[in-house]
């Protein structure tokens, strides 16, 4: 069986054991959270939203928080002398799926 959730304003295809890696959420490492936003339960008989399942939630446990691979921004302007460099690193959580409830 799987689903499709929306978590921080993305779709991820889950199944139980996956480990998917979210932008940053709320809670400590080694909490449960709860995403209730299930679009898609697959299986033998699927099941789909409109816009969400109703009574579906998937479980999950925050596994770990880390920040993601650098991000190098350059801004240029011709002509003018200038030239602009930044650096960006996103802040991300590592869920592990635990149950899917249908």
């Amino acid at each position: 069986m799987y689903a499709v959730v929306q978590a921080q304003g993305r779709q991820f295809r889950v199944s139980e054991g996956d480990t998917i890696i979210v932008d940053r959420m709320d809670g400590d490492v080694g909490s449960a959270i709860d995403l209730d936003r299930v679009l898609l339960i697959g299986g033998e008989a699927p099941q789909v939203g409109t816009p969400y399942v109703s009574g579906a939630s998937v479980a999950a446990e925050i596994v770990a928080h880390q920040r993601g691979p650098k991000i190098d921004i350059y801004k240029f302007k011709r002509r003018k002398r200038y030239r602009k460099t930044i650096g960006f690193r996103a802040e991300q959580t590592t869920l592990r799926i635990q149950a899917i409830k249908a």
